[in-house]
């Protein structure tokens, strides 16, 4: 079956359309990668969402608004795909839509919302569309996250020693053999905030800010001493919690008066913000704390590594195009080799969007896409809501046995 899955995550800059050839194969669900295709929000679509995500307030009515201009912009998305990389013969749409929420309250997560309306992509393609994944988890007690723990368990299987897959989006999230998986923490969450804020940039292309800066270590301990990374697992977080806000708490009183702070050069500033203010970045040159939050990045991740005594990291998403990340992340994980999913055949920046792709695949065959090692749920369940395309639903066989590995190829 020609399935295309789509992912946006929580760095909500553009949304991955990945094709693949999916087969059961007796006890091996077979990936054959056909390739990737990435559509870039419109801008105004991108602003009203960074306008609406929290801490910020909404209302009601923008959030209409939005479920229906993210359903487009994913229709477009996959029609693309289907066009370009399926022949127009995908046979199913696997969304996994755009967070704007993740409800979480003592540990345990209420509730979650992603939004991207799957009629429009239905509606779009003629195909059948697999959407709303996070919440059957949830109401089984789970985290709703991170769900692609299964599609890493089964990839990984047999692979030797204790290897762990870790996923560098807006947030970090890491599965390891046994089951445990859980997000680390932010990955480029705050050190896009923090770029947005202080030069009105999207992200730090290739870690170049961060290579300018100096580690601030009182601004590193500040923010090392969040309660959140000494939860136990499963654990789940989001830009509920690291935002942009938060990171200007945490610069409070850093300042040193008798130190003017370092200016944007022209080559940092891409436009103007009217966000920037010496009361927000004291004497903190923002290449400074650009390099420290990209530290805080690979600190954490590398903690959560050590506590599952990883002997090897497989790493995957946006972040791994930063060089200055992961030359950090290596330095701070000495002994453990350090790849990306590209020398195992899948592309890094892919890998998200093929999850989905799997887990919409085993909805469709009625085949449960979580395992309770991984989100704390009381059991596996078969996950998402599924739209009907124009011809309504394929036929697929029935009483399939649950796959206990993938193969890429």
């Amino acid at each position: 079956m020609r399935v295309i899955g789509l992912m946006s995550g929580t760095s909500y800059d553009a949304i991955d359309a990945a094709a693949a050839d999916l087969r059961l194969d007796g006890d091996s669900l077979v990936l054959r990668p056909l390739g990737m295709v990435g559509e870039t929000y419109a801008g105004e679509v991108r602003e009203a969402l960074a306008a609406a995500l929290p801490p910020a307030a909404t209302t009601l009515a923008e959030v209409c608004r939005l479920d229906t201009l993210v359903g487009q912009a994913f229709a477009a998305a996959a029609l693309r795909a289907n066009r370009e990389l399926c022949d127009g013969r995908a046979a199913l749409v696997a969304s996994h839509g755009q967070t704007v929420y993740h409800w979480t309250d003592g540990g345990q997560v209420r509730g979650t919302l992603q939004i991207g309306q799957p009629a429009w992509i239905a509606e779009a393609t003629g195909l059948p569309v697999v959407a709303d994944f996070r919440p059957r988890d949830i109401a089984a007690g789970g985290q709703g996250a991170p769900l692609v723990s299964l599609f890493d368990l089964l990839w990984l299987r047999g692979r030797p020693g204790t290897p762990v897959a870790l996923n560098l989006g807006g947030i970090a999230n890491l599965t390891a053999p046994d089951g445990t998986a859980f997000d680390t923490g932010p990955a480029g969450a705050l050190i896009d905030a923090a770029v947005r804020h202080f030069t009105g940039r999207a992200y730090d292309t290739d870690g170049a800010l961060a290579a300018r800066g100096r580690v601030h270590e009182p601004l590193l301990r500040r923010l090392l001493d969040e309660p959140y990374y000494a939860l136990p697992a499963p654990k789940t977080t989001g830009r509920e919690l690291f935002h942009r806000d938060y990171l200007l708490a945490a610069l409070a009183g850093l300042a040193d008066p008798a130190v003017p702070a370092a200016p944007a050069t022209a080559a940092d500033r891409a436009t103007p913000t009217a966000t920037t203010t010496p009361t927000d970045i004291g004497t903190l040159a923002h290449q400074d704390v650009i390099a420290t939050l990209t530290r805080l990045t690979a600190r954490t991740v590398a903690d959560a590594v050590r506590s599952v005594r990883a002997t090897e990291v497989i790493a995957s998403g946006g972040g791994t195009r930063n060089p200055v990340l992961m030359a950090m992340l290596a330095e701070e994980l000495p002994g453990v080799p350090l790849h990306t999913s590209d020398a195992l055949g899948l592309p890094s920046a892919a890998k998200e969007a093929y999850a989905f792709a799997v887990l919409g695949f085993l909805t469709l065959h009625g085949l449960a896409g979580t395992d309770p090692r991984s989100t704390g749920a009381r059991h596996p369940s078969v996950l998402g809501s599924v739209t009907p395309g124009r011809d309504g639903l394929p036929r697929v066989p029935r009483g399939l046995k649950q796959p206990v590995r993938l193969v890429i190829g």
